[in-house]
């Protein structure tokens, strides 16, 4: 396999990507993200804990899809994040979501 194979099947993989992310999204109410990944979902359960000095992120994810090209199967029933990273949590307003057919 030649550099340039590579290069057009990662190409393709994340357009199928995209696609896939534009046909699912008007299905879910919350965007979720984190340092590492990108997440939609229908429930958020997301909560401060400590630990001594440190503080975390408990983010309960139900019904989810998780945005990553490697991944056989990108629905889960549930996701469990911890992090001590920053977590970024966003209602989607249904109004906005208007996504073009042509790409």
């Amino acid at each position: 396999m030649s550099a340039e194979d590579l290069d057009n099947y990662e190409t393709d993989a994340e357009l199928a990507l995209y696609k896939e992310y534009r046909d699912v999204i008007k299905l879910f109410t919350y965007v979720v993200e984190t340092e590492r990944r990108f997440y939609l979902a229908n429930k958020v359960d997301f909560n401060v804990r400590s630990a001594g000095q440190d503080v975390y992120f408990d983010v309960q994810l139900t019904d989810a899809w998780v945005w990553d090209v490697y991944r056989s199967s990108r629905f889960a029933k549930s996701v469990r994040i911890v992090t001590f990273k920053d977590v970024n949590v966003e209602e989607v307003q249904k109004s906005d979501i208007d996504i073009p057919d042509g790409i």
